[in-house]
């Protein structure tokens, strides 16, 4: 990760990203309307009231063509942000603190870090049937003093994440005397 320098002995314990279901959910929208084209010319022509419209969608017209293009490249292009930010945004925990990198736009990215030493409380949530046979959850970290929450959204195995952080929590206060 280049998106923030390790103090010296730190090294990274685990990187985490969304449940990769979340992401497919993200882009079955794109998927639906990079289809739309090429469907609605053969549903509208099934139904009769509207069968005269289907004609509004000839591709082997310059025009009809240059239309599809647009369509189909600008749906790509909102995909490829769906994939762009799916990538980009992690959660990295290291042996001395927890790192929220979100990507924002294209080229807008917040880092935070929260030092383990800090970490008072932190509580999992998996609600549902889906995210529960899926192993996907929320993870809230709140800090010791201030009302400051990392919260990580739609993470896999959060159980586990929250296992791990306590881990290196407890290491962290045995070492500190706190």
């Amino acid at each position: 990760m280049k998106e923030f320098e390790l103090e010296p002995g730190e090294h990274v314990v685990k990187e985490s990203r969304k449940h990769w279901f979340l992401f497919l959910g993200e882009l079955l929208p794109y998927a639906i309307l990079a289809v739309v084209p090429f469907a609605l010319p053969k549903l509208l022509a099934l139904a009769p009231p509207v069968a005269p419209y289907a004609a509004y969608f000839d591709y082997h017209t310059v025009v009809g063509r240059a239309l599809l293009g647009v369509w189909l490249l600008v749906t790509w292009t909102s995909a490829w942000g769906v994939f762009t930010r799916y990538f980009l945004n992690a959660w990295v925990l290291t042996n001395q603190r927890i790192v929220d990198i979100k990507q924002r736009r294209f080229f807008s990215r917040e880092v935070s870090s929260l030092f383990l030493t800090r970490v008072q409380d932190i509580t999992t949530n998996v609600t549902g049937l889906l995210p529960s046979l899926l192993g996907l959850g929320d993870i809230k970290v709140q800090t010791a003093g201030e009302d400051v929450e990392f919260v990580m959204h739609g993470i896999p195995r959060p159980e586990q994440m929250r296992d791990i952080i306590l881990k290196y929590v407890s290491t962290k206060s045995d070492t500190t005397g706190v």
